[in-house]
């Protein structure tokens, strides 16, 4: 699978859902909007990934063909929902990209995702989480680094990993997850063979 550059990447990840944002706001939040939009695939043959938070479940798909399934998976023990703060266990919904690997996690392998997105920013400051100057901030880390920072009021590090030595007992029956995704350690030594920076991953 080819990567697209960082900086390639970065522009991608900034400017494509702040087009989507400005041109839908039927809804309360526009999270939901672009939910309701991340199932179709983006071009033909497109591997990304569905998490769906109803069903448990992890999806691979190459276009609209599922080729890989994996449940049950844990989610974040606060649930998830489109707004998440620091500390509150929850998952984030919305549309990511793939963008970290660590292969010496304690989770066994963690695949990164670009939490927080620009959409969450902007919602964030729409509702009053971030200042005008938290958003300011934002940006320009982002623009400065290529991915979002980890350490404002949204929280960050949210990925999809294995369990590595926790229980696959307590895995199989409860979310247990500080706010990221997580399947066994099998299924994310094949998830990892099948994604890669930039792949599109959608938590609904």
């Amino acid at each position: 699978m080819k990567s697209p550059s960082r900086r390639r990447f970065a522009l991608m990840t900034l400017v494509a859902p702040l087009a989507l944002l400005n041109g839908t706001r039927s809804r309360a939040n526009p999270i939901e909007d672009l939910l309701a939009n991340a199932q179709t695939p983006r071009y033909a043959g497109e591997v990304w990934v569905l998490v769906d938070d109803q069903a448990a479940t992890l999806s691979v798909y190459r276009g609209n063909t599922e080729i890989e399934r994996f449940s049950p998976i844990s989610l974040g023990r606060g649930g998830a929902k489109p707004a998440r703060l620091r500390g509150d266990n929850v998952t984030p919904l919305g549309e990511f990209r793939v963008n970290r690997f660590n292969h010496e996690s304690r989770w066994h392998i963690f695949i990164g995702i670009d939490y927080p997105t620009p959409m969450h920013a902007r919602v964030a400051l729409e509702s009053g989480i971030f200042t005008e100057q938290d958003y300011e901030a934002y940006h320009a880390y982002y623009q400065r680094h290529g991915h979002p920072p980890q350490n404002t009021v949204l929280g960050g590090a949210i990925g999809i990993h294995g369990i590595g030595r926790g229980s696959p007992d307590v895995h199989s029956r409860f979310h247990w997850t500080e706010g990221c995704v997580a399947v066994t350690n099998e299924q994310i030594e094949r998830l990892a063979e099948l994604v890669g920076i930039g792949t599109r991953v959608v938590i609904r």
